[in-house]
């Protein structure tokens, strides 16, 4: 039987709860970010913090992405994949030593500098090594991204990037610095973002920044306007690639580059969250007095998404078409957070149907723990399964 997009006969011998990715619509994805993007020559950095599946990674860096870090492990992660190092940028609030010289040893393209006090150790350890580091200022431009607050990175006094008040005292320590080479600046306001409003806002205080920076006589090479681009969690079947034309258009009616600047713009959400789903099944039906539960062998230790941030999947009983009953949807872990959705509309549910749950393609298999000494999880494909 096959319902939707999932072999659900096929499924009946993997044993449960699993990740399935569907690698056509993956490919269909890239085929339209680069589409939408080669319009204006941008650069493309994957932001391997929302799904780092060696395979995952392997197909995106085939495609001719480069990669966006926040670790020394996603580093490490990008290069094993394939992704060229002249094409990694590596951002994050608390780079470690080993972590900084793992790119400088491999000459990645840049730094993502989130504050004076790092620019001054990268200082230091490339002087070390004889080397020049390229860095980019991330930069707060106090654009609020209207999403949810644990998601939201771009507003003053985040624990991300450089206030726009202390830019130029940034810049003053840089210029007597001798080992890190300022190339770009970058900034990134949020997560989950779908009011393409808030990117307008960001385009134009990029052009403000860049006013300031001329001011003074700098001109960088690089625009770096991180990710943040949302997906339709409520309809993964109607809208499985996100609008990447409106996207891409609004940095290109409203952004003035410099001659010869290079735009960049890192998302990981909007390429791979569709393409994943987490595959789960009943294990009890508990009818009780008020509402009935349907009882999943998998748990937030798989999708940790809705107990963090309150999130919505799309739950689907993808074993049968019997008529719709409401379920609270939960999980084996001994937490009472352990929630995928209340009052949730599922065809009726039977011990051993299997339980889809969507849009996991992104902080779904990442994010995974063995919280309760839980086995992780496996991954299949739809074109080897």
């Amino acid at each position: 039987m096959l319902k939707g997009n999932f072999p659900v006969d096929k499924f009946k011998a993997l044993q449960t709860p699993f990740y399935y990715y569907n690698v056509e619509l993956l490919q269909e994805t890239l085929d339209m970010v680069k589409t939408e993007a080669g319009k204006y020559g941008y650069h493309v950095h994957y932001a391997i913090k929302a799904n780092a599946n060696p395979r995952i990674l392997q197909l995106i860096a085939q495609n001719g992405f480069g990669a966006d870090c926040v670790s020394g492990g996603e580093v490490q992660a990008a290069l094993d994949a394939g992704f060229p190092a002249g094409k990694i940028v590596f951002a994050g609030v608390g780079k470690a030593d080993w972590e900084i010289n793992l790119g400088l040893d491999n000459d990645i393209f840049c730094f993502n500098v989130e504050s004076l006090a790092e620019l001054e150790i990268i200082d230091e350890l490339a002087a070390a090594k004889g080397k020049t580091a390229a860095v980019a200022l991330r930069i707060n431009p106090e654009v609020d991204a209207h999403t949810h607050a644990k998601i939201t990175t771009g507003m003053k006094e985040n624990k991300f990037g450089i206030n726009l008040s202390q830019l130029g005292m940034v810049l003053d320590r840089l210029a007597e610095l001798k080992f890190v080479k300022l190339i770009g600046i970058h900034c990134h306001i949020g997560s989950q973002i779908t009011d393409m409003a808030a990117f307008r806002g960001l385009t134009i205080r990029v052009n403000e920044i860049q006013d300031e920076l001329a001011a003074r006589g700098l001109q960088v090479e690089n625009l770096n306007f991180g990710g943040g681009l949302g997906i339709d969690y409520y309809h993964p079947n109607h809208l499985p690639v996100p609008a990447f034309d409106n996207y891409f258009a609004v940095f290109n009616k409203l952004l003035q580059p410099r001659p010869g600047q290079q735009v960049h713009f890192e998302p990981g959400r909007s390429i791979v969250a569709q393409c994943g789903n987490l595959i789960s099944r009943v294990l009890y039906v508990k009818e009780g007095e008020t509402k009935n539960f349907c009882i999943l062998d998998a748990g937030f230790t798989e999708l940790l998404r809705p107990a963090m941030y309150d999130a919505y999947h799309r739950i689907e009983n993808i074993s049968n078409d019997e008529p719709v009953a409401k379920y609270d949807v939960v999980g084996p872990i001994c937490e009472s957070s352990d929630v995928f959705g209340k009052e949730v509309e599922l065809n009726k549910a039977h011990r051993g149907d299997f339980i889809a749950l969507r849009s996991a393609g992104a902080y779904g298999e990442v994010m995974a723990s063995q919280y309760n000494c839980r086995q992780l999880p496996k991954a299949y494909y739809s074109d080897t399964i």
